[in-house]
């Protein structure tokens, strides 16, 4: 059992396209809204296939680990997320705001995972299909010992509530001021122009996905100007500033061996 937390910024979906010409109609309807002709600044990151999470931080000290939920309440699995070597429980430096919430997501890099199944098979026990399971397994603990045993990471992307402080006048140097608190952000986000630049993203990280120590599934492309962001609003569930841009589906050719009738 988790306690129930309820998110004081919830935690919105994105918008999916599945084409070049789906995200031109996004970039045409991101500068009629912003009633500009000029190219719009994105940030480019890849769309890790994990799970989101809220980190709550209170005057620099990590406080709080909730997952996304149903987007307005998650569970509280603070003792478990506490666990995640690569996250601080204490932030560098003294600037930042008094509270702080970073959203990331938290995954299973592909040398952890493939290490992991390992040692299950030779303890006997069964193995994972995916490092997406094997992290919300981990994640799922009620003992934080067992999720301190697997080799989660964390990549943060974005924020929630902010108070008592400001960050930055843009999404890329927001993220900057994260790693500077000793946050992992993703070192494959980059800042481009216009929907060329998003497409020349797009295809050079497709071009290298099967490189990457963590799976993927598409490229997450955010309006840069958080005047712009705000300017551009949401809608229900999403907010208008931001898409992913999911890859095609991975096949893969398999033979049937044989088949029992019952």
């Amino acid at each position: 059992h988790f306690n129930e937390v309820v998110h004081t910024v919830p935690m919105l979906s994105l918008g999916n396209v599945f084409s070049e010409q789906e995200l031109s109609d996004f970039d045409r309807r991101v500068r009629d809204r912003l009633e500009t002709q000029a190219e719009v600044i994105y940030t480019a990151e890849p769309k890790l296939d994990g799970l989101a999470i809220n980190l709550r931080y209170e005057a620099g000290v990590l406080v709080q680990a909730a997952t996304r939920g149903d987007g307005s309440r998650g569970e509280d699995v603070t003792a478990n997320v506490r666990t995640i070597r690569s996250l601080p429980l204490k932030l560098q430096g003294s600037d930042w705001p008094e509270v702080l919430e970073v959203r990331g997501e938290i995954f299973l890099p592909r040398a952890g995972f493939e290490a992991l199944n390992e040692r299950m098979r030779l303890e006997g026990g069964k193995t994972f299909v995916n490092p997406r399971n094997a992290a919300a397994g981990a994640l799922r603990q009620l003992d934080p010992r067992i999720t301190a045993e697997r080799p989660l990471a964390i990549y943060c992307y974005g924020f929630g509530q902010l108070s008592g402080g400001k960050l930055a006048l843009s999404h890329s140097a927001s993220i900057a001021r994260l790693r500077n608190w000793g946050l992992p952000v993703s070192p494959e986000q980059q800042t481009v122009q216009g929907v060329a630049g998003c497409l020349a993203y797009y295809r050079d990280i497709g071009a290298r996905r099967d490189g990457l120590d963590y799976d993927i599934d598409g490229v997450v492309f955010k309006v840069n100007s958080l005047a712009q962001q705000e300017a551009l609003g949401f809608v229900s569930r999403a907010p208008r500033w931001a898409i992913a841009q999911k890859f095609p589906a991975q096949e893969e050719i398999t033979v049937v061996e044989a088949v029992e009738f019952q």
